[in-house]
């Protein structure tokens, strides 16, 4: 029997390498619950990462609870967020007590919203490289 909010590891980020391209090649977005870093992954499938550091939670049970809230609200949001991304959460405020209802709005607004910069500086890119290929920048067509 399928489950239809099921989290298999294919929706997971899990090894360091993966983090480690999200965190060079991805584009960020804050909230004032979540810090969103999507990249775009070559595969139909979004997937999970979290970032809750040690260092501002001490204790393991904090920590386990935040990772929770961001799961589940990645899990219940899946339908509405983009295709083909990995998605790194990290908390936005150090000692957050996230609420889940936050959180999902927040996630799907800022995963969005950070595929639309990543979207236009890859065009502004394209755009400033087919701008320098002209080479003397006359006009086509020979000129006087």
């Amino acid at each position: 029997m399928s489950r239809p909010f099921a989290f298999p590891r294919r929706m997971r980020l899990v090894r360091g390498r993966d983090f480690e391209h999200v965190f060079r090649e991805g584009s960020r977005a804050r909230g004032g619950s979540v810090l969103v870093v999507v990249c775009p992954n070559g595969s139909e499938d979004t997937r999970l990462g979290l970032s809750v550091g040690r260092s501002i939670w001490k204790s393991a049970v904090k920590r386990n609870r935040v990772r929770r809230i961001f799961r589940e609200a990645f899990r219940l949001s899946y339908p509405e967020l983009p295709r083909g991304v990995d998605i790194v959460m990290i908390p936005a405020a150090p000692k957050l007590d996230p609420v889940l209802v936050e959180v999902r709005a927040e996630l799907v607004a800022l995963s969005r919203k950070a595929v639309e910069r990543r979207t236009a500086r890859a065009e502004k890119r394209t755009e400033a490289r087919a701008g320098t290929r002209g080479g003397s920048g006359a006009p086509p067509g020979g000129g006087p």
